[in-house]
Order: C-alpha cells, then sequence, then structure tokens
C-alpha cells in the first residue's frame, strides 16, 4: 500500500476533495506495537484507543482501493451530500425516536440509552491519541467506518460483553479486511476461552458465525443510514441478509446454566497472568 499511496493523491471528488491528502503520513506496518496494544486491550477492553492503535499498526493494502470505490463512486457523492457527519445524527434521539415504533432508529436508541453510549463518545475516543485530521476522502470513510460500530451491535444482535465485541469486530472483517479484525476478534475469542476452561459454549463457533456473517452482508458502510434508520429491523436485518447470531447466543445460554456472567466474566473466574498476556 505504501509505494502506490502517492497515486491516489491525484483522485478527486467531483467537489475536489482530494482522495488522500499528500501530507497523510504513510502507513507503517508495526506487528509488535498491535501485539502491546493487544494485551493492554486484554486487560482494559474498554480502552477504546488501544483498538485504533492496533488497527493504525495493522495497514490493509485494500483500504485506499475500499476508499476510492465508495467515495468516488455516485453512491459516495450522495452519501457525502446527504450524510456528512453521521455522529450527528445518530446522536439525535430526539428526531430517531420520530420514526415508526419497531425501526432500526428506535433499537439503536434504546441500545445507546441502556449502555450510557453516544456517538459523540467514540469519537472522543478516537480523537484521544491526538492524531491530526486532513481534509480528503480518506478521513470521511475513516469517520464513517468509526460511526456505524454501533450500528453493528445493534443489527447483529450481538452485546457489549466481551464475546459480542470479537463477534463484531469479526463482522466487520468480513465487511472491510484488515487483520486487526482478525487479530483482536480471533486472538480475544481464544483468550475468553482460556479465562473459562472446561466451558461448553462454543466461543470459537460464535466469532466464526459472525465472520461469514459478515462476508455475506451488503457492506453498511455503503448504505444510506438515514434511510435505515426509519426502517423496521427486521427488514433491514433481511436486506443486511444478517440471521440471528445462534452461536453466540447459545454461549449465553451455556454460560449462565454453568453460573458465569457473560458480561462480567472476570469476576467469575481470576484471569491467570499468562493468559492475560495471551
Amino acid at each position: 500500500m505504501t509505494a502506490s499511496a502517492p497515486e491516489f493523491s491525484n483522485l478527486f471528488a467531483a467537489d475536489g476533495t482530494v482522495l488522500r491528502h499528500p501530507d497523510r503520513p504513510q502507513p507503517r506496518y508495526r506487528p509488535l506495537r498491535a501485539v502491546r496494544s493487544f494485551q493492554a486491550l486484554i486487560k482494559d477492553k474498554e480502552d477504546t484507543s488501544l483498538v485504533f492503535q492496533i488497527f493504525e499498526s495493522l495497514p490493509s493494502k485494500g483500504f485506499l482501493p475500499r476508499v476510492r470505490e465508495l467515495a468516488l463512486s455516485d453512491q459516495g457523492e450522495m452519501l457525502r451530500a446527504n450524510e456528512p457527519h453521521l455522529a450527528e445524527i445518530l446522536d439525535d434521539h430526539a428526531t430517531l425516536r420520530r420514526t415508526p415504533t419497531g425501526s432500526l432508529a428506535h433499537a439503536y436508541c434504546d441500545f445507546m440509552e441502556a449502555e450510557g453510549l453516544s456517538a459523540a463518545g467514540l469519537v472522543a475516543e478516537s480523537e484521544r491519541s491526538g492524531r491530526p485530521k486532513y481534509s480528503d476522502l480518506v478521513q470521511w470513510f475513516v469517520e464513517r467506518s468509526r460511526d456505524t460500530h454501533d450500528l453493528f451491535h445493534v443489527l447483529t444482535g450481538y452485546g457489549r460483553d466481551a464475546l459480542g465485541e470479537q463477534c463484531v469486530l469479526l463482522f466487520t472483517h468480513g465487511q472491510a479486511p484488515s487483520q486487526g479484525h482478525l487479530l483482536i476478534g480471533y486472538a480475544g475469542a481464544a483468550n475468553i476461552k482460556k479465562m473459562i476452561k472446561g466451558s461448553k459454549a462454543p466461543v470459537l463457533g460464535a466469532v466464526r458465525q459472525a465472520h461469514r456473517t459478515g462476508k455475506g452482508a451488503p457492506r453498511l458502510i455503503a448504505q444510506p443510514i438515514r434511510e435505515l434508520l426509519a426502517q423496521p429491523i427486521d427488514d433491514v436485518r433481511a436486506m443486511m441478509r444478517i440471521p440471528q447470531p445462534t452461536q453466540y447466543l447459545e454461549c449465553h445460554r451455556i454460560w449462565r446454566a454453568e453460573g458465569i456472567n457473560p458480561y462480567d466474566m472476570l469476576a467469575n473466574k481470576p484471569v491467570e497472568p499468562e493468559l492475560v498476556a495471551a
């Protein structure tokens, strides 16, 4: 990706926005930094900044071509004109609540309010490192990808428990492949299995199912989010080819039968030092 990056600085949208700003630093492949960040994330899964560090350390060769494919298409032009800042749309719960009961918007508001989350909060997490912004289409694509993360949770049915986060990341890999998603998703799932030795829960089956679902679904980033929010959530799931997360739900059922709280695993089992570093 590094060698071909300059050619992307010569491509522009209809409004003159460059695809990749020439001052944007070239991505560097730093697998050791990614591993260290993952080890820290195992200790503190709420530190979202570590997730961004992992992705930054494992740049995808297909990233810029994916940006070009969407951002320079007629669909991309329409999305940029109608939805320039998704976070503002998603945090306007008053407007979202005016959609019919049973809509994706209502499900999204219910999820975010129950979890105490906001799209602006995710923006703040991503900006905590102080990374510079650039007036290019890459910036728009990155921010749109970030802002759709919690919509993935709502559409797929994966919660914010440890396994649910791994499943969402592997669903996301199916949508936009990167080594960062694979590292966090599969290594995180393996760590869960080690933490709860002897459990019959199909942890790896759950993340593999999420991965397959993501591969088979249309890319959410390319969809008109405003329109989807107003539709019944079941219709959106059908359109996106997102089935019930049966393996994930089975893990939760088994864990509860085994006396394990899926949302507070560390409280059920002490984490041994070697498992934290896994």
